[in-house]
């Protein structure tokens, strides 16, 4: 995979299909692969460039305080790096946190965002269950088995275990197959996660934004919605009735319709690639 020198780190990245540029922002402990199950049907009509954060995957991982707007900040950098001045954005949890940042700040390169299971100020619940995650992590030993052992009954619902239990384990195995973040650098991860507020900045925000959640979240639940649709000018809200944290593998054909269904509808030739590098 392709990797990048910007705002200092170098930054790898994955790039599929063709058509206007959709950057895929990932979520807490997550590399550039864990839209899998999306990039299968947007890059059939984008160009679909998927991230590794710094302190994730094959991106430099270099000591010091992580922030949401930091991460932002990489983005921008990264793309005017490989020559792109507008993208679609996309982000589901830290993601999404990360893709309200680059709306606000940089308003101009965002064509259309999309936010996933997200929020705009870390409140006590969300904190209280990080810093839980936090201790598990060094217990494990492990991010990976984190997850899975500590994450993901957050992420699915009850009814998703009792039903498909095959189906989580492949969900784990392919978690077992990626890189594992460092422990050190979960930690600033999370450390950025608790203290994301971007509340006072997303007014800023000019694109077009999908809000999405799922009906039986309880990390970033639908409490989240109005500081985004009544301030973000122009919205559009869908709730999944049948998922959790992470709808885009809970109900994945209908996340991908409607999500993909706001995407085109906001494309457009004003969109562009640069040339230069």
């Amino acid at each position: 995979m392709p990797r990048v020198k910007a705002n200092d780190i170098n930054i790898n990245y994955d790039q599929q299909g063709s058509g206007e540029p959709l950057i895929l922002l990932p979520f807490l402990t997550a590399d550039n692969s864990c839209y899998a199950f999306q990039v299968a049907e947007y890059a059939k009509h984008f160009t679909c460039i998927s991230v590794d954060l710094r302190g994730t995957g094959e991106t430099d991982k270099p000591s010091g305080v992580y922030s949401t707007e930091l991460f932002a900040d990489d983005v921008s950098a990264f793309m005017q790096a490989i020559g792109i001045d507008q993208a679609h954005v996309m982000g589901l949890s830290l993601g999404g946190a990360i893709g309200l940042w680059l709306a606000a700040k940089y308003p101009e390169k965002v064509k259309s965002l999309s936010v996933h299971s997200g929020w705009t100020k870390t409140d006590l619940f969300i904190k209280t269950v990080v810093e839980g995650w936090q201790v598990m992590a060094p217990t494990l030993g492990s991010v990976t088995e984190l997850v899975i052992r500590g994450i993901f009954p957050w992420c699915f619902t009850p009814d998703l275990y009792a039903n498909q239990p095959e189906y989580i384990e492949s969900l784990s195995a392919f978690v077992r197959s990626r890189p594992s973040q460092p422990i050190d650098a979960f930690i600033q991860h999370s450390n950025a996660v608790i203290a994301h507020n971007v509340e006072s900045h997303v007014s800023k925000i000019t694109a077009p934004t999908q809000i999405t959640f799922g009906r039986h979240d309880m990390i970033t639940s639908t409490r989240f919605a109005a500081a985004m649709t009544d301030n973000i000018p122009n919205t559009e809200l869908i709730v999944f009735e049948n998922a959790s944290h992470a709808p885009i593998y809970e109900v994945v054909d209908e996340f991908n319709q409607k999500t993909l269904a706001f995407l085109q509808r906001h494309s457009g030739s004003s969109v562009s690639i640069s040339t230069h590098n």
